[in-house]
């Protein structure tokens, strides 16, 4: 994943050196294999390299094309063979993704970004016409940020050299804040007021000051896939998760896939080595890590991933994470984290993780993310439910209704009322339980910015796409909104890819009944299917995997001094974000092991801790009353990251 940064002067100065020096610095680290630079005039482009693919190591960035436009190209493309056919005029089988873009882009502009699939983004600067374009493919699993103000334009794929390269001392964009604390914010906000990114499936023109913000594609919902029988639905499924997982384990150096036991991960790594068997790509080795803690009953993974490993006839490596003290809310470090979701851990699994890496050779991880959501890991009849009903299909709904209350041991008019409500305004028939705003928000912060606390969640429409297809693109904003949260490692650096984040997959996923992801007592019932034979029985045949509940409440049980201590003068109440009384109830509640909203608990403590950092350090705007509020004392900003490790 090579990273890039450019700075565009309007009033025509020269391109600052000094400043694109600084950022070369900032970036070094994430791109190892190479560095170069574009300054002409009143613009500069850095490029830093790090190479996962043979081709990428032949490309040479910034590209300029023979018209002079001035490419900087970060990403895989995964259908390079469709397009170098397409264009076999000027291009050949060798030629790398960057030529591939620069080609389709000469020949039909913007219109061409539709057809480049895979993880990318890509700024296009046009020296003719003195305008740029920055671009992020469908999904968004790759960030490009941006400032605009009257002097100039800076855009980068790593946020720190915007934040730090600049004497302007941003404002604290609250609703970032609003979504760090629900469902993760929207994939267009940093923390800051004035930076802000690329949102996933658009790219954003700018020319001099005028900047327009486009969306260039999107998933068709008139897309429908019907087969007469399960065996075809089956067959399809295999086809295109296994091309999803083909694409991204094109690598020239060995790939570490995450192997948690649960059905996402163990999925994709047998499917993997199956690929692999076949010889339909190179021949990196694949190499897996597990993370597992006997000490939690209902966390015990170990004896699922080994299933996976005896399968494969090779062990991974492992972490116990129950050997080490996680969630330690005070240490010392001098590291800068541009959000509360980045920074380096220094719990004993990260540096594990980095050992793992490097002692292997790994430039890629595969991730799981994103399984659970788009196969139908929740297991929940309200999408089916209220596509019959939009469709007015009551005598299937009758028989679907009796299917399910049987299967979920709960009265059909419970089931039916939850597939109605959505289709209600919140008004008349309240919020969800999962999207409530935890309790111990300020309440001007809770009315100004709602709809963030609320994960943007819209009302079902009974005119246009079908229920189900709404929910799907609800899920997959949530996931966006997730992978921009995310920020690039660099010690060591690597790239980290998600099969089931594939477009094509997507596609075919939200085109497919909504009966045949999820049935009465069957959950993920197609990828069950599917995979037999290919995926071990034990893993496909477990209960719902469960997830660790009890670390986070017996660490503030065990560090009640210092989670006292951080609700003392806190940063995010003198903002008008908590209400600290009642924060300090609830810490108290989850100390004495009574329920309380975990996830949002630990965000919170993330947020006070990272605010109370950017505030000291004078990264962050701030009155003099907010200042004198921040207490003195230690920095905190490894706390963030082990409450997020």
């Amino acid at each position: 994943m090579s990273v890039q940064f450019g700075k565009w002067n309007f009033d025509g100065r020269p391109a600052d050196r000094e400043c694109l020096a600084k950022a070369e610095a900032m970036l070094a680290p994430y791109g190892p294999d190479g560095r170069a630079a574009y300054i002409k005039d009143s613009v500069g482009i850095l490029f830093c390299a790090f190479h996962t693919t043979r081709e990428s190591r032949s490309e040479a960035q910034p590209h300029i094309t023979r018209s002079g436009t001035v490419l900087t190209w970060d990403g895989r493309l995964d259908n390079r063979v469709e397009l170098i056919r397409d264009m076999r005029d000027v291009l050949t089988i060798g030629s790398t993704d960057v030529a591939i873009v620069a080609a389709a882009f000469e020949r039909s502009g913007t219109i061409c970004f539709e057809r480049l699939l895979g993880d990318w983004v890509l700024s296009i600067w046009n020296p003719t016409d003195r305008s740029l374009i920055l671009a992020k493919d469908p999904i968004g699993s790759r960030q490009m940020y941006y400032t605009l103000d009257t002097h100039n334009l800076t855009w980068s794929t790593v946020l720190d050299p915007l934040v730090l390269s600049r004497t302007k001392v941003f404002a604290p964009n609250k609703e970032y804040m609003a979504g760090w604390l629900s469902f993760f914010p929207a994939s267009h906000l940093t923390p800051y007021v004035g930076i802000q990114s690329v949102p996933p499936s658009s790219y954003v023109y700018f020319q001099e000051k005028k900047r327009v913000i486009t969306k260039y594609w999107d998933f068709d919902p008139a897309k429908q896939t019907h087969y007469k029988t399960d065996a075809e639905y089956e067959e399809h499924f295999r086809s295109v998760f296994q091309e999803a997982v083909r694409r991204r384990v094109r690598s020239h150096a060995p790939i570490l896939a995450e192997l948690s036991g649960g059905m996402d991960s163990s999925s994709i790594v047998c499917m993997a080595d199956l690929v692999l068997a076949r010889g339909d790509v190179e021949q990196p080795r694949l190499d897996t890590l597990s993370y597992y803690d006997d000490s939690e009953p209902a966390w015990n993974e170990s004896p699922y991933f080994r299933k996976v490993e005896e399968k494969r006839g090779r062990a991974g490596c492992h972490i116990n994470i129950g050997q080490q003290h996680a969630f330690q809310l005070s240490a010392d470090t001098t590291s800068f984290a541009a959000t509360p979701a980045s920074g380096r851990s220094t719990s004993l699994a990260s540096r594990t993780f980095s050992e793992c890496i490097r002692a292997h050779g790994n430039r890629v991880v595969l991730s799981g993310i994103g399984g659970d959501e788009v196969t139908g890991g929740v297991p929940t009849p309200t999408p089916e439910l209220a596509d019959l009903l939009a469709n007015a299909q009551f005598g299937i709904l009758r028989r679907q209704l009796t299917a399910w209350a049987l299967a979920k041991r709960r009265p059909w008019f419970h089931l039916l009322w939850e597939a109605v409500r959505g289709f209600l305004p919140p008004a008349v028939v309240g919020m969800p339980n999962d999207c409530r705003p935890a309790p111990w928000l300020d309440s001007n912060f809770t009315r100004d910015f709602r709809g963030a606390l609320r994960g943007y969640r819209p009302r079902l429409k009974l005119i246009g796409p079908t229920p189900s297809f709404q929910e799907n693109q609800f899920a997959l904003h949530i996931l966006r909104r997730q992978l921009a949260c995310s920020t690039l490692p660099c010690d060591p650096p690597y790239e980290k890819r998600y099969p089931y984040l594939d477009r094509d997959l997507l596609e075919f996923l939200y085109s497919i009944p909504r009966e045949q992801l999820v049935r009465p007592g069957q959950r993920r019932s197609l990828m069950r299917r599917a995979l037999v034979g290919i995926v071990p029985s034990e893993i496909l045949n477990r209960r719902r995997k469960a997830f660790i509940a009890r670390a986070p409440a017996a660490a503030i049980s065990a560090q009640w001094a210092e989670a006292i201590e951080l609700t003392r003068q806190m940063v995010s109440g003198s903002l008008g974000i908590v209400v600290p009384e009642k924060f300090i109830a609830a810490l108290e509640s989850a100390r004495v092991g009574r329920e309380v909203p975990m996830v949002l608990l630990m965000r919170t403590i993330a947020l006070e801790l990272w605010l109370r950092n950017m505030f000291r350090e004078r990264r962050l705007q701030m009155s003099d009353d907010q200042a004198t509020q921040i207490a003195p004392a230690r920095d905190s900003r490894s706390a963030v990251e082990n409450f997020l490790s």
